[in-house]
């Protein structure tokens, strides 16, 4: 019953998402392009193929990366059952660490996409508006991975009894859900604001607040946590890099303190002068 309850309200969300940027794509703008309300579901299934394709495209350069984290991996599966009982002797900390797993749900992390994004279609704000676009692409991309990923292993979660830990067991910890959709939305939120050193610091130390909760609320082994956290990462990443649009006028709302002078000549009129350009 409890994950008929999950199911319907992640493809509530998916409706209510898809239903409002199809509405707000008939909306006229003056870019030529298709704009990413349009582009919106055909970003998606482009953003799964390539996902799912990623591992083919690794190169032995990525060794150099590959290896340890494996090793890290292992080791912490090997040492899962061992955390998870000791973390389990502690129970002071789970409500604490249930209340701030909220900032990684799909009702929280669907509000701030949502905010984002009618803030900017309000104020005007390209960045703002893109940011929400993008952050609800993320969270989107993220559910169906982590969705797939938990049918495929099926891991036991720590409160599961003697069946905790392991895998192919009917059980859905890994990786962990809330660590990989908070990641995917603070990674595109922190590249979108890249200038703003508050901001990226807010959406990492949240994201990361979330990860650690996952784990003391006894929801999710040390693995779990990991793992979504960096496919999280990876997901919000390539989401911003694939589908971002430099804006023209400034640099991605980059703010400089000194103008650009540029000198000028036309060699017809004999004219000469000095082209100044300040962004602020």
């Amino acid at each position: 019953m409890r994950r008929n309850r999950i199911s319907i309200c992640r493809f509530a969300l998916i409706i209510l998402a898809l239903y409002l940027f199809a509405s707000s794509a008939n909306a006229q703008t003056s870019t030529p392009a298709p704009s990413l309300e349009k582009e919106f579901l055909k970003n998606i299934l482009r953003d799964q193929k390539e996902i799912w394709k990623a591992p083919l495209h690794l190169q032995r350069v990525d060794a150099k990366w590959m290896i340890p984290a494996g090793i890290g991996a292992l080791a912490l599966f090997t040492t899962d059952r061992i955390t998870g009982d000791e973390i389990f002797e502690s129970d002071g900390q789970v409500k604490p660490s249930r209340i701030v797993s909220y900032a990684g749900s799909v009702y929280g992390l669907g509000a701030v996409a949502m905010t984002f994004y009618l803030a900017g279609r309000k104020r005007n704000d390209d960045r703002a508006r893109e940011t929400g676009i993008l952050s609800a692409e993320a969270l989107i991309n993220s559910m169906i991975v982590g969705g797939a990923l938990k049918e495929i292993t099926q891991r036991a979660r720590p409160l599961d009894g003697r069946e905790r830990s392991e895998f192919f067991d009917g059980g859905d910890s890994f990786p962990s859900g809330h660590s990989m959709q908070v990641w995917s939305v603070a990674t595109v939120i922190a590249n979108e604001y890249h200038d703003r050193k508050l901001i990226k610091v807010a959406a990492y130390g949240i994201a990361g607040a979330v990860s650690v909760a996952r784990f003391t609320e006894h929801k999710h082994y040390l693995s779990d946590v990991l793992v979504g956290s960096a496919a999280g990462y990876a997901i919000g990443r390539y989401v911003y890099h694939a589908h971002h649009r430099s804006r023209s006028g400034q640099d991605d709302g980059a703010q400089s303190r000194w103008p650009a002078i540029v000198p000028q000549y036309s060699r017809h009129s004999r004219q000469y002068g000095i082209g100044l350009t300040w962004n602020f």
